[in-house]
């Protein structure tokens, strides 16, 4: 009798003219799994499935499965691709949940496919208004998953709770008023009950935050401002009323310490980003690590990677939390050229070494982060200043492999001019004090895929790119790293060497980071490059 039901309701999804595929058909008619916060706890029991943006809470960017790897990567075939049909950045990281892929793509769209086939199982379009403010192209960088919804952060500055099996809107909230500049780019994450998320449109003199919401209700539960008002810890490192417009935004996902019950999450750069004069001070928690209470928002304690930034050196890379023997660590790349090692029990700082050529700082303070030097900052008539506007890094995430206990990362090579001028702030309209221009005289740009020991914070070897590249890193348990290049091509690395096994030419830049799932025991790499998402496997 149950199997002459199905039959009924796939041949009436025909003959609706509906793309049923037998995934989709079986979604829309079953009670799938919820995903409750024990499953996200327990993600790495589900190597087949990305509960979340950067696979893990500890933002590894690792998956478990090995059927694909360095014996027959050089076999890897595209098995399908879904076009968004929207022009710009596609930065998606998709999830997979049982068979079902979850993404965004560009304008706040999102979508569910089956995730053997590509086949649309819904699609959800945001009607923006005119005139939003967002800095960096019209993006959204992916979901989170908890219970039967999917959330959404929009560039009007809304958190939707949108129906996992159907794309309906449940929930809809206004977070803050878009017309002064904020929007949210970013997945968010989600913890326990609450959906954690940061804003961006720190190039428009906003105060920046962290904001918890009920996952049932949309009700918001917390917010913290990443800079300080009066009264507050902090508020002193900001000169007179520039904290009022500080920016210090958190545009990238946050991390999370289930054992700790510490959220980690990074911050952006002062505003405006490239003119210190008018904001003296070391301007917290700009350029920062927050750990954060996510059941109040409390701040635990910070490390702040760049103190007065006055090169647009956002922080806003996502930190991996690894365990060594007895030591739990926090491993970041900054967009400053050092990467850092801390103690993520007291944010106290192991180390800070260049992974990249560095200009800007001269010295250290006395507890070993990097200072500022006196011939670094933009002057009036300009200032050759390395990392570049850039970075040498930036939002692109980095992964951590734990079988070759290496940290990989897309490094950018590139200096530039910096000049600084008055600029009178002037609500929803862009603040940077500042201009930059590349030095014509330099070499050409380039970039490269770093392999890093953290326990030395040495290079252990380099893929170079023709020109910098936008790409994430995914590292398997296959011995594998994959990344792109913005001449289009995606590539598959052997983890330990840096050694090219396959690349596949995908037509267009890639500006996302990869991911892995498996479907009825088939691995399965994806990646967003142009308007579409693809997916690679074994013939």
């Amino acid at each position: 009798m149950k199997s002459a039901r199905v039959q009924l309701f796939l041949r009436t999804c025909i003959a609706l003219g509906r793309l049923c595929s037998l995934a989709s058909c079986f979604f829309a008619s079953s009670s799938r799994a919820q995903v409750t916060p024990q499953r996200l706890l327990d993600s790495a029991k589900e190597p087949q499935n990305w509960l979340m943006y950067s696979g893990d809470y500890a933002g590894r960017r690792f998956s478990a499965l090995d059927q694909i790897n360095t014996s027959n990567a050089r076999a890897l075939v595209p098995k399908w691709a879904y076009q968004t049909m929207a022009g710009g950045k596609f930065e998606t990281t998709p999830l997979v949940v049982d068979g079902i892929l979850y993404g965004t793509g560009q304008d706040d769209r999102a979508f569910a496919l089956d995730a053997r086939t590509g086949r649309p199982i819904w699609q959800y379009q945001r009607a923006l208004p005119a005139d939003i403010r967002p800095c960096c192209g019209r993006v959204n960088r992916g979901l989170a998953i908890l219970g039967d919804k999917v959330f959404l952060g929009t560039l009007d500055a809304h958190v939707i709770a949108l129906d996992a099996k159907t794309g309906n809107v449940v929930w809809d909230v206004t977070a803050v008023d878009y017309r002064k500049g904020y929007s949210f780019t970013l997945a968010p994450l989600a913890v326990k009950n609450l959906v954690i998320l940061g804003v961006s449109g720190g190039e428009y003199g906003i105060r920046g935050f962290i904001d918890a919401y009920d996952a049932d209700t949309g009700t918001r539960k917390w917010r913290f401002y990443t800079v300080p008002g009066p009264g507050e810890p902090g508020h002193e490192t900001w000169e007179g009323d520039s904290w009022k417009i500080g920016g210090a935004p958190a545009w990238i996902t946050g991390v999370y310490d289930p054992p700790t019950s510490t959220t980690f999450w990074t911050t952006g750069n002062p505003s405006p980003s490239n003119r210190g004069e008018g904001r003296a001070g070391d301007n917290l928690y700009s350029n920062s690590l927050l750990a954060l209470d996510p059941d109040t928002g409390k701040l635990k304690w910070y490390f702040q990677f760049t103190k007065h930034d006055e090169h647009d050196y956002d922080a806003t890379q996502i930190p991996a939390l690894v365990d060594d023997g007895d030591r739990h660590l926090i491993l970041h790349a900054d967009r400053n050229g050092f990467f850092y090692v801390l103690d993520r029990a007291a944010g106290k700082l192991l180390f800070a070494n260049p992974y990249a050529k560095v200009t800007w700082s001269a010295g250290k303070y006395p507890d070993g982060s990097p200072a500022t030097a006196k011939a670094g900052s933009p002057t009036p008539e300009g200032n050759r200043v390395c990392p570049g506007a850039a970075g040498a890094t930036n939002w692109m995430s980095p992964t951590y492999d734990p079988q070759t206990k290496l940290f990989y990362v897309t490094a950018r090579e590139q200096c530039d001019i910096f000049s600084t001028a008055p600029q009178l702030y002037e609500e929803g309209h862009a603040y940077y004090g500042s201009a930059y221009f590349p030095n014509e005289d330099a070499e050409p740009f380039w970039g490269a895929l770093r392999a890093i020991d953290p326990a030395t914070g040495k290079l252990k070897w380099e893929f170079p790119h023709p020109s910098p590249t936008w790409a994430g890193v995914l590292s398997t348990a296959g011995g594998l790293v994959f990344t792109g290049d913005a001449e289009g091509n995606f590539i598959a690395l052997d983890a330990a060497s840096g050694k090219v096994l396959w690349h596949f030419q995908c037509g267009a830049s890639v500006y996302s980071s990869p991911m892995s799932f498996a479907v009825d025991g088939k691995q399965y790499i994806a990646v967003a490059a142009g308007s579409a998402l693809f997916t690679f496997a074994m013939p």
